[in-house]
C-alpha cells in the first residue's frame, strides 16, 4: 500500500509552483524542487504560523486528554472539524475540486487510511513502550525520511544536511533521557510508526505537488471524511463511545467542556490547512525537523505549565537539537541561495560572441536582420560546441 502511495504520482520528484492553488499540466518537471524557490520570507511566515499552532494544540490536546481520555474520538474531532471546514471554505468558492479519475480517488482513499493508521500505530506502540523511549523513536523521523526520499525518488541532500541530523536527533535524545523500556514487538511497533509517519509525510507532500498537484485545502477535504468514519470506527471497537456516553451521562461532559472541545476542533482545523500548506512550500524533511524542535519546546513549556521535572542533561539534550535545528535552516538558506544563483545565472560555454544575420528578399535586398544570443550550450553531432539563441526580429522602418 505505501508504494503505491509514493508511488501514486505519475513523475518521480517533481514539486508544484510554490504557493498557488491554480492546477498546473501535469507531467511538466520544474526546474528545481518547490521548497528552494519559495521566498524564505514567505517560507518562514508558514512555518512559523504552523509550529505555533502545531505547539498550542499538543498543550491543548494534554489538558483535554488530561480530563477526557478518548483519543480516537479527538482524532475523528479533529478531522471532522476539518471536513467541515473545508466543506464552508468549498461553499464560499475559496477553491474549486479537481476532476479525477478512479484511480486518483482511490490513491485518496488509501491516503486516508494511512493517516488513521498512522495515529492507531502511534497509540499502539506508546502503550508498549515507555514514552522516553517512543520519543526518542520518533525523534528519527528526519532520517526515515531522508532514506524514503532516497529510495524512492532518488532524491539526495548535501553532506551538511545529513550532518546536521546528527546533533538534530541527539539533542532530542538526550531531552527526553528517562527510562528508556521495551519489548522487542514494542520496539517493532514503533519503528513501524516512524516509518509511516515518514511515509505520511512524504505523500502529503507528493499528492501536494507531484502530477495531482492538489490544493491543500482540497486534500484536506477529499481525505479528512474518509480518516472521521474510520477514527469513529476505532473509537467504537475500543469502548470510546459508550465511555464517552458514561461520561456525558454523569455530568463530566459539562457546558464548558463542549466549549473546550469545539474549540480544540478549530484550532485543530486551521493547524491542517497550515500543516499542509508548509508541507507543500517547505517540504517534507522540514516538516519533520520541526517535530523534533517541537518536542524540545514542548518540554520547556511543560516544565512552566505541568510542572514537568527535567535535569541538566535533558537540558543540554534540548540546547543541543535547537542548535541542530538551527544548523540544518542554515544549509536550507545556502542550498536556496545556491540553487536560486544558478537559475539566475545559467552556465555559458563556447561563443558567446552576438551575431547578426541579414535576412534578404527575393530580389537580393537585406530588409531585416536576426540578433542571435547565445543563452545555453548544446553539443551539435559534429562535435563541435553551438548556443541556443534567443531571436530578436529587427525590420527596418516598423
Amino acid at each position: 500500500m505505501h508504494t503505491s502511495l509514493l508511488s501514486g504520482s505519475r513523475n518521480a520528484d517533481v514539486e508544484a509552483q510554490a504557493g498557488t492553488e491554480t492546477s498546473h499540466p501535469r507531467n511538466v518537471k520544474p526546474s528545481t524542487e518547490t521548497e528552494y524557490t519559495v521566498p524564505m520570507g514567505k517560507k518562514l511566515a508558514y512555518l512559523g504560523t504552523y509550529f505555533m499552532l502545531n505547539l498550542t494544540l499538543t498543550i491543548y490536546n494534554k489538558a483535554v486528554l488530561g480530563r477526557l481520555s478518548f483519543p480516537w474520538l479527538l482524532t475523528a474531532l479533529h478531522t471532522s472539524s476539518a471536513s467541515i471546514g473545508c466543506g464552508i471554505l468549498l461553499l464560499r468558492g475559496s477553491f474549486t475540486l479537481t476532476k479525477l479519475t478512479p484511480r486518483e480517488n482511490m490513491i485518496l482513499a488509501m491516503f486516508s487510511f494511512l493517516f488513521t493508521l498512522n495515529v492507531a500505530m502511534s497509540n499502539v506502540s506508546l502503550n508498549m513502550v515507555s514514552v522516553p523511549f517512543h520519543q526518542i523513536m520518533r525523534s528519527t523521523c528526519p532520517v526515515a525520511t531522508i532514506l524514503l526520499y532516497r529510495t524512492v525518488y532518488s532524491r539526495t541532500y548535501s553532506t551538511s544536511t545529513y550532518l546536521s541530523m546528527i546533533p538534530l536527533i541527539f539533542g532530542v535524545g538526550l531531552a527526553t533521557y528517562g527510562d528508556y523500556q521495551f519489548t522487542t514487538l514494542g520496539f517493532v511497533a514503533t519503528m513501524v510508526g516512524v516509518i509511516l509517519a515518514a511515509v505520511k509525510t512524504i505523500v502529503t507532500n507528493r499528492l501536494l505537488t507531484g502530477s495531482l498537484k492538489l490544493p491543500a485545502l482540497e486534500l484536506l477535504l477529499r481525505m479528512s471524511p474518509l480518516a472521521a468514519i474510520q477514527s469513529l470506527l476505532c473509537a467504537v471497537l475500543k469502548g470510546e463511545m459508550s465511555s464517552f456516553a458514561s461520561a456525558t451521562t454523569s455530568g463530566e461532559v459539562t457546558t464548558y467542556t463542549a466549549i473546550a472541545l469545539l474549540g480544540n476542533g478549530l484550532l485543530a482545523f486551521f493547524l491542517n490547512v497550515s500543516s499542509f500548506q508548509t508541507n507543500k512550500l517547505a517540504g517534507a524533511l522540514t516538516i519533520s525537523v520541526c517535530g523534533n524542535v517541537k518536542q524540545c519546546l514542548t518540554i520547556i513549556i511543560g516544565i512552566t505549565l505541568f510542572n514537568v521535572k527535567v535535569g541538566p542533561l535533558n537540558g543540554i539534550g534540548m540546547a543541543i537539537a535547537l542548535a541542530g535545528a538551527a544548523w540544518y535552516s542554515k544549509v536550507e538558506l545556502d542550498s536556496k541561495g545556491e540553487k536560486n544563483s544558478k537559475l539566475s545565472n545559467p552556465p555559458a560555454q563556447g561563443g558567446s560572441a552576438i551575431q547578426e544575420v541579414k535576412i534578404k528578399t527575393l530580389g537580393g535586398h537585406p530588409t531585416s536582420s536576426l540578433t542571435l544570443l547565445p543563452i545555453l550550450d548544446i553539443r551539435h553531432i559534429t562535435g563541435n560546441f553551438y548556443s541556443l539563441v534567443l531571436l530578436r526580429l529587427e525590420i527596418p522602418g516598423i
